[in-house]
């Protein structure tokens, strides 16, 4: 499974739009999901519009929260979007052996057989997430926040029995580029440093470009040493919930 959690205080206001990114990134078979930070205040009706559009093209959750909310916000969503990515690969399945019918339409024991099997996809599946950072000049002050939260994040992945890898992007970057890339794939918590101490915050919010680079990446990047195994996982969970199921 892919995810993308973009995590922002604002709206886009430069290059291509980040609802469409969002869509192509759904395309591509990656779950968008949306945080929205705030300290003091408000993100804004346009903002708030925004980040609840862009999350619903991408097929994933939004929130809006405070920064003490945002470690805990940030494992509730990436659960729980794994959980529903997984329940649409079953339901999937189910169709095409009921036809026009739903989960629901099992008898208990085999509807009880299939959540189990969802509870027990949702722990060991591969899972790939992309963190993609706002780092223009408003977030500023929610770094810090950001940083702790992204640790807390992976040391609560690290307790999964599957694969889970994370790669780190802010944006916009300090020469143009519309993101950039502060980790690539791992799955050491050790490799979650200082991300942002040499960030040159900037004015602009260029969400959809930024969302496209990272797509890039899930097509193109140099991954680590661990992705033959995570290829395998991920191809071997194509047919998991089918197996199952049947």
């Amino acid at each position: 499974m892919k995810q993308i959690l973009l995590i922002t205080d604002g709206c886009s206001n430069v290059g291509e739009s980040p609802v469409m990114a969002a869509a192509h990134a759904l395309q591509d078979g990656i779950t968008v999901n949306v945080i929205g930070v705030i300290d003091y205040g408000t993100i804004g009706e346009l903002g708030g519009r925004e980040i609840e559009e862009i999350a619903k093209a991408g097929g994933g959750l939004s929130r809006i929260v405070g920064t003490p909310q945002l470690a805990q916000t940030m494992q509730m969503m990436t659960r729980k979007t794994v959980v529903q990515t997984i329940q649409q690969a079953v339901n999937k399945e189910v169709k095409k052996i009921l036809g026009d019918g739903s989960l629901e339409d099992l008898p208990p024991a085999k509807r009880s057989q299939v959540v189990t099997v969802v509870d027990d996809l949702s722990e060991k599946a591969a899972l790939r997430l992309a963190l993609l950072i706002d780092a223009s000049a408003s977030m500023k002050p929610k770094l810090a926040a950001v940083e702790d939260a992204i640790r807390d994040l992976a040391l609560s992945l690290e307790a999964r029995e599957g694969i889970s890898e994370i790669s780190v992007f802010h944006f916009p970057g300090s020469t143009g580029e519309p993101a950039v890339l502060d980790m690539d794939w791992s799955m050491n918590v050790s490799d979650i440093r200082t991300l942002f101490g040499r960030i040159r915050m900037k004015g602009a919010t260029p969400t959809g470009p930024a969302i496209f680079k990272v797509l890039e990446h899930f097509r193109y990047g140099t991954l680590n040493e661990h992705q033959g195994r995570m290829a395998a996982h991920l191809d071997e969970e194509e047919g998991m919930p089918g197996g199952y199921v049947v």
